[in-house]
């Protein structure tokens, strides 16, 4: 597996709640994988990639974070698994976002999948409303289970978990979480991405 990075990338490990950032050299090689200069590989368009990605459906998801950096939450679909041992699961969060560095401060992060009643709690997390952190909050209950973290109270699932590491590739933090606690509501719609618009999934009759 190839992985690429910038010259300005960093990488970050979070130790509890010290987070220490390194200059990531070219190179640099931690579980065997090669690196490759950016300069030395040819590469789509910005353009022609996101509108790519855009026909790749995915879940959507509230990314939230509290602590002594502060209370932050926004929508995302780049989430995904990575390993069970240990359970990890990884989310990117654009570097320049306000609320990037809450997250980092904090190192923990709730990963809230939503149900397919749950377009209002994306549209208001993705800024589409002109509403501050706090009032996009209030508008929804809220929980907290091991790490503190808010948990969205009715979300399809909610991941709880600790930020284990941070790498910077090009415009986005990938976030490395180890999963603390899983809450599963029951619910039996899960809300999805494809096209540029929101899709409902039903689970299948049995």
């Amino acid at each position: 597996m190839a992985l690429f990075f910038c010259k300005t990338d960093y990488a970050i490990s979070c130790d509890k709640r010290i987070i220490q950032v390194q200059p990531m050299a070219l190179g640099y090689t931690p579980t065997g994988d090669f690196i490759v200069e950016p300069e030395t590989t040819k590469m789509v368009e910005s353009i022609a990639f996101r509108n790519a990605m855009c026909r790749l459906g995915a879940a959507v998801n509230v990314l939230t974070t509290d602590g002594e950096g502060g209370l932050a939450g926004l929508t995302a679909s780049a989430v995904c698994s990575v390993t069970d041992g240990p359970p990890t699961l990884l989310a990117c969060i654009n570097a320049n976002a306000r609320q990037y560095e809450r997250y980092i401060r904090n190192g923990v992060l709730c990963i809230n999948v939503l149900h397919g009643s749950q377009e209002d709690v994306s549209r208001r997390f993705s800024g589409a409303e002109a509403l501050s952190i706090e009032e996009r909050f209030a508008l929804t209950p809220w929980i907290t289970l091991a790490t503190g973290a808010p948990v969205l109270e009715d979300a399809l699932l909610s991941f709880d978990c600790r930020i284990s590491s941070v790498s910077r590739v090009g415009t986005h933090g990938v976030f490395y979480c180890q999963v603390e606690q899983i809450r599963d509501s029951g619910q039996q719609e899960s809300l999805l991405y494809f096209d540029r618009q929101y899709h409902r999934l039903t689970a299948a009759a049995a």
